[in-house]
């Protein structure tokens, strides 16, 4: 059947709606994701810029994820100790120098590559110059390092051996959160149930009313 008559285009335009938005929850990316850690908050917060040009000062907390999401939005968080005085407690400040706490954490087994299995999350303090960059105090304590050509950081310590931002069918079962991460993004996100997006109800609601005002003008034409 077409939609020819008058209330059949609305239910149509809905559909289109609703297959619209599960074609945009199809296919995620699978990468190491990159986060500060705020201090006034104590939680995470995607960083703003890339490894190779953020410049942490001494005594920030730096965290890595590897996980599959869609974007930036609904990436998951490193999980584990992510205090300064914690990680760094063996490695004192010198002249000239700056520490910075980095979290290293490798992801769970549903988001590994086939055939890879994840290392366990880690911390690590790294002892750089005062000018080094985010990618330097990296690369001095999780070498090997891997970038593609674009300079998207690859893999960590090696991991994982290939691939890089390659897309993946998000079928695949959720990446599991600690308890401190799922109540960061339930306070992002509100309750953390993955129901419609508010983008996708207002385009519910708006086609629900433009199906109420045809109904309304078709009968009031033929009164």
């Amino acid at each position: 059947m077409t939609c020819r008559r008058l209330v059949l285009p609305v239910l149509c335009l809905l559909l289109a709606v609703l297959g619209t938005a599960g074609q945009a929850q199809a296919v995620g990316y699978r990468y190491w994701s990159f986060w500060d850690r705020d201090a006034t908050s104590n939680t995470w917060v995607y960083a703003t810029q890339g490894p190779s040009t953020a410049r942490p000062s001494d005594g920030d907390v730096q965290g890595f994820r590897f996980s599959v999401s869609e974007d930036s939005k609904d990436s998951a968080k490193p999980r584990g100790a992510a205090d300064f005085a914690t990680i760094c407690a063996k490695t004192p400040a010198r002249e000239g120098s700056k520490r910075v706490g980095l979290v290293l954490d490798f992801g769970t087994p549903a988001d590994a590559p086939s055939g890879s299995t994840p290392p366990r999350p880690r911390t690590a303090c790294a002892r750089v110059d005062d000018d080094a960059t985010t990618a330097d105090a990296l690369a001095s304590v999780a070498k090997p390092l891997r970038y593609d050509t674009n300079a998207l950081l690859c893999a960590i310590a090696g991991y994982p051996t290939t691939g890089c931002g390659e897309p993946v069918a998000d079928d695949r079962p959720k990446a599991s959160a600690s308890p401190g991460e799922e109540a960061e993004n339930n306070s992002a996100d509100g309750d953390g149930k993955g129901g419609p997006s508010v983008g996708l109800l207002a385009g519910i609601a708006a086609v629900a009313a433009l199906g109420a005002a045809a109904v309304w003008q078709a009968r009031r034409r033929r009164d």
